[in-house]
């Protein structure tokens, strides 16, 4: 169940980054609130996932799923350009989160 939470807080992370440009610098109430809420619960589910998996990993992991998923929604939504090398980068990132995650101890 650790993993959940680590990919709960890695959604809601994501969810508040998303609203980050609806906020229009924090002018727009909703959009507001709602990013708030979702960092606070993501931390919240940190917390739980480092019930047993090392801070090293939890961080690596919602650290760079978060800027993978940011990226790629970026792409998605907002039509940002993304040329070979970000895109190699991206791919590493990916590749050191899998490679974080198979060797982490767990407690």
């Amino acid at each position: 169940m650790h993993y959940g939470y680590l990919l709960i807080a890695v959604a809601l992370e994501v969810s508040g980054t998303m609203l980050l440009p609806a906020s229009q610098n924090f002018s727009r109430p909703i959009p507001t609130v709602s990013l708030i809420g979702c960092y606070a619960a993501s931390f919240y589910c940190l917390t739980f996932a480092l019930n047993t998996l090392p801070i090293a990993v939890v961080y690596a992991t919602w650290s760079g799923l978060g800027i993978f998923l940011i990226t790629l929604f970026g792409y998605v939504v907002f039509h940002q350009s993304l040329d070979w090398r970000a895109i190699v980068g991206l791919l590493m990132i990916v590749a050191g989160v899998v490679l974080v995650n198979t060797f982490a101890p767990h407690k």
